[in-house]
């Protein structure tokens, strides 16, 4: 049996581990269940990968992430370490293989979805598996007080207790507050013994700021003159990510966009760029971060606030990993809050809606009552919403209820690279290579570039392959398909296409059976994490103690160097301005006392970056104090 430290300078080349790994990992290895929470670059996939290589047999990953499944799996394979995973969008071949082959021993560390363990075919071959550690990443999404909350991990502690019932189990997240710790041990069975590990979620380098600003790119430009390196601008849609990052690109600024609809050949390139410095800033959705290591980023400003506190403190905790002073900054207008609760609303549709979606979905699919059960359908959401008049966000989160519920299983367009497998023995290959020169070139060139290609499938790149076989891509792509149909490979196309599957035979909508009282709990929590976020921008306190506190630390002291602390935030308003300002707050405040957000309402939105100044000024001199409810009094 290797040692913690010994697998981790043999493969990871550091010379010793960051603060709490190494009692997490020898916790894990006395067979303990086990709570990690480390913040964002805390190091968590270290927690169960180094136990995986110190015994034998091999671990099993559960992750709701398909992109950061595969980046897990790439960098373990860069390092020398035998790992797979399992996915949507893998064709039934590829994943029948791939259990197979873990059956065998052939990995360290298998990934697969919550969903996918619920899957017969999964459940047959674990229960054959040397599997010494079940590792749950995301695990604050078993919680239903948690801010991404996943049904399917409410039957892993069903599924380990069947399956895996004398496996150890290491529960892994970012963040969590108090009320989701206990409900993490809770929903997954944790065993008498178990053990918390919590590091303090303080970032002692990173300065938090909240702007107050209408005019956010302006802001922005003068940002990022004056914060040099590399650094990620998150927005919410896909068209504010292209649009930021032509607006950078024509200040001369080096900058890339990046969402979910790209395909999964762009990501990677923009992906790449921006790891290796070629790009300085992504302006991305919050599809883009997640497990990427990137220790020097500099700057994450948030142009739009997210729907959590729990997500801003992830997103804004991917800058100054390296222990360097770095910057987490939000730009924010009155009119995001706004923004906040109207989307809240789009996101938590009523059960009419969400039954008009179901039988629109029957209509769509040509599928009658009573039939249609375990029958998949190509699916384009926005098709579907415009052929039935449906607000795009409002028919998703319909379809996220129905899928939550088990009614129906969606899939969107995975976006991958195409797989190959050569699966002909050394003398068929041969010999098929000897008669087909062009096939000859591609075959070599998947044998150099794509080690273990004969065992198992390997992700492609149709670009990369054609340049190395000097070929066209539309030429390559007939030569795989040659290749397949003489059966000496396998070659599955790049999955583009989104899939709905109804996993129950069609119903009437009176029928449709929804927990109404479990949906409004849902709702009314997601409308708790809101007002919490708004509470954070508009509130005048030490941003870091607000964010600790929110997590469960409250015995902390001013940072020190957020915008509060240092004064940043005072605007330079002009005597006559802020007298007159004064005297309207004044005014107003003599009438009834307020909220921030009852007294802005009160000023026409234009107005109100320079009355949030104003009342900096007013409660950083004393003049105005804000009570505990959150009202504004004159001392």
């Amino acid at each position: 049996m290797s040692t913690p430290l010994s697998v981790l300078q043999q493969y990871w080349k550091y010379p010793a581990f960051r603060p709490l790994q190494e009692d997490i990992i020898q916790s894990v290895l006395n067979g303990r269940d086990t709570l990690a929470l480390l913040p964002t670059g805390g190091g968590k996939s270290i927690c169960y990968q180094v136990p995986a290589l110190c015994f034998e047999g091999m671990c099993l990953v559960v992750s709701p992430l398909i992109a950061l499944m595969k980046d897990q799996v790439l960098q373990l394979k860069r390092r020398g370490i035998p790992a797979a995973a399992v996915y949507a969008g893998m064709s039934a071949r590829a994943i029948d293989i791939t259990f197979e082959n873990a059956c065998q021993g052939a990995y360290k560390l298998l990934y697969l979805s919550p969903e996918r363990l619920q899957t017969d075919m999964a459940l047959a071959r674990i229960a054959r598996m040397n599997v010494h550690l079940l590792a749950i990443d995301e695990a604050h999404c078993v919680s239903q007080w948690g801010y991404d909350f996943r049904p399917p991990y409410l039957q892993i502690a069903e599924f380990r207790q069947h399956i895996l019932p004398q496996t150890p189990l290491l529960a892994l997240t970012a963040t969590a507050t108090p009320e989701v710790v206990r409900d993490i041990q809770e929903k997954l069975g944790f065993r008498p013994g178990s053990r918390v590990f919590q590091q303090s979620f303080e970032r002692k380098n990173l300065s938090y700021s909240v702007l107050y600003e209408v005019h956010k790119l302006d802001k922005l430009l003068g940002i990022l003159k004056s914060v040099p390196g590399s650094g990620l601008i998150y927005v919410r849609s896909r068209k504010e990510t292209k649009e930021v990052a032509s607006r950078l690109q024509r200040e001369g600024i080096s900058a890339d966009f990046y969402h979910a609809g790209l395909s999964m050949e762009e990501r990677n390139q923009k992906q790449e760029a921006w790891l290796e410095g070629r790009t300085r800033l992504m302006a991305c959705t919050n599809a883009f971060g997640m497990g990427i290591d990137k220790p020097d980023v500099r700057l994450v400003v948030h142009l739009t606030p997210p729907d959590s506190l729990e997500a801003y403190f992830q997103e804004a905790g991917r800058a100054g990993r390296d222990g360097q002073k770095a910057y987490a900054v939000l730009l924010y207008a009155p009119s995001d809050a706004v923004g906040l609760r109207r989307h809240l609303q789009q996101a938590h549709p009523d059960l009419k809606e969400v039954q008009r979606v179901y039988q629109a979905l029957g209509s769509y699919a040509q599928v009658a009552i009573g039939a249609g059960r375990g029958e998949s359908f190509s699916f384009d959401i926005q098709h579907f919403g415009t052929t039935y008049r449906f607000d795009l966000p409002t028919a998703y989160a319909a379809l996220r209820i129905l899928e939550h519920a088990g009614w129906i299983a969606l899939s969107e367009a995975a976006g991958s690279l195409p797989a190959v497998r050569i699966e002909a023995n050394r003398e068929a290959l041969y010999d098929y290579q000897l008669r087909y020169p062009l096939a000859d070139k591609v075959i070599q060139v998947l044998l150099r570039l794509y080690p273990g290609i004969q065992r198992e499938y390997a992700e492609v790149s149709l670009p990369t392959l054609a340049r190395y076989a000097k070929m066209d891509i539309p030429v390559l792509e007939q030569v795989l398909l040659a290749a397949r149909q003489a059966h000496i490979l396998d070659y599955q196309p790049p999955y583009t296409q989104g899939t709905l599957t109804f996993l129950r035979e069609r119903v009437p909508i009176e029928d449709l059976a929804l927990d109404a009282k479990r949906l409004q709990f849902l709702r009314e929590r997601a409308e708790q994490r809101v007002e919490a976020v708004i509470r954070y921008a508009e509130t005048r306190q030490c941003r870091s103690r607000q964010l600790l506190a929110y997590l469960g630390e409250f015995d902390t002291k001013p940072c020190g160097i957020c915008d509060i602390c240092t004064g940043r935030n005072s605007a330079e308003l002009s005597a006559d301005v802020y007298e007159a300002l004064k005297a309207q707050i004044f005014a107003l405040l003599q009438q009834q006392h307020s909220s921030i957000q009852a007294l802005l309402n009160a000023f026409p939105s234009r107005e109100h970056p320079l009355v949030l100044h104003a009342l900096e000024h007013l409660l950083a001199e004393g003049v105005l104090v804000e009570s505990e409810d959150g009202s504004l009094v004159l001392p």
